[in-house]
């Protein structure tokens, strides 16, 4: 097998270090793993708990650090971006927001999470067509286009320039979900009206953390639903009644944060936000590309590969050889991610042929 990586830069050698030698892992797309930094860090915070020195308003400072550092991942300000715990939570802010008879037009077979939300929204007209025909399919009718940068089941890349091209043209607002994409893909989600992000995947953090970003055009359409003390402008004396002053930015779309959770995504996210996110791409994609050759796939120039395995039986043999890797939609879906080499490829080749 030829090698296709470069070597990789000072700063991604040192973060591929973190993750010591995790060989045959190649599940990112379901579960990433955490650096070694987000596991000390949430091993002293459990010591620092046990031993009753801990208080709430200590996180807030941590929740403030790693707001920023998303927000400088995805090149936006800080005050862009909300946090929360599940995409389908943020996703249903956004689905309670779409008018009475506006169309939501969502790309078919994406993740339940961004979808579901819309369609148990009373009022709204769904419609679904392939992702590779979103752009063409907005039309005055649309209010909002929904889709994942990438696709959790396949990789696809999604024409995102087509899409807001088209969206823009037609007056249409564009919600992205980035969970697939945002920490091996170069993400600008100032490029969108409104994106979602769960970090558990790319951004190897705990799961539990998870971002809203609103641009300008948004900031008219979304309501506060689920306010609460911590969306407070002043958080902590947002505590009781409804007499509240919630923030003027994004943080009014703010939910109260799983702490420890926190902790671990703090450190991670830090370090990708000082990475260059190209070069992982580059990285995790050739080994994609690689993949596809081995196999005689067409190339597919994408982190995520999948292929058909309707009966699972390439999953239970990769299983049985020690490589971890998941199956979604009757396929084998192998994730590359910074840690991933060449002897990945090689083991997946190996126990399928």
């Amino acid at each position: 097998m030829v090698s296709t990586l470069t070597a990789p830069s000072r700063p991604l050698a040192a973060a591929i270090a973190e993750f010591g030698e995790p060989r045959g892992y190649v599940a990112t797309a379901s579960i990433g793993i955490p650096p070694r930094r987000s596991v000390e860090a949430l091993r002293a915070d459990l010591d620092a708990w046990s031993r009753a020195d801990r208080d709430p308003q200590g996180y807030d400072a941590i929740v403030d650090r790693t707001r920023r550092s998303y927000a400088r991942l995805v090149g936006l300000d800080a005050g862009r971006v909300a946090i929360g715990s599940q995409t389908s939570v943020q996703a249903s802010l956004v689905a309670s927001a779409v008018p009475d008879g506006a169309e939501v037009l969502v790309a078919e077979r994406d993740f339940s999470s961004l979808l579901v939300p819309f369609a148990q929204r009373p009022g709204a007209k769904l419609r679904a067509v392939p992702v590779e025909a979103l752009a063409e399919s907005v039309t005055d009718e649309t209010f909002l286009v929904v889709f994942s940068l990438v696709q959790s089941a396949t990789g696809y890349v999604a024409d995102a320039a087509a899409i807001r091209e088209a969206a823009a043209r037609h007056g249409a607002l564009t919600f992205c979900d980035t969970t697939q994409a945002t920490g091996v893909l170069t993400v600008a989600a100032g490029d969108f009206d409104i994106t979602v992000c769960h970090a558990y995947k790319w951004l190897c953090s705990p799961r539990g953390v998870s971002f809203l970003t609103v641009g300008e055009n948004a900031d008219a359409v979304l309501r506060p639903a689920q306010g609460g003390w911590y969306a407070g402008d002043e958080v902590w004396q947002s505590c009781y009644g409804t007499e509240i002053t919630l923030a003027p930015d994004a943080r009014r779309f703010d939910v109260s944060p799983a702490w420890q959770a926190w902790v671990g995504a703090e450190a991670s996210i830090g370090m990708f936000a000082e990475l260059d996110i190209a070069e992982i791409w580059q990285r995790a994609a050739g080994l994609g590309e690689l993949l596809c050759h081995e196999l005689g796939l067409p190339q597919q120039h994408q982190a995520i590969v999948s292929w058909p395995d309707p009966d699972g039986s390439q999953l239970e043999r990769m299983s049985a050889a020690g490589i971890r890797i998941s199956g979604r939609a009757g396929r084998a879906r192998a994730s590359f991610h910074l840690w991933n080499t060449e002897d990945d490829v090689a083991a997946i080749v190996r126990a399928v042929h």
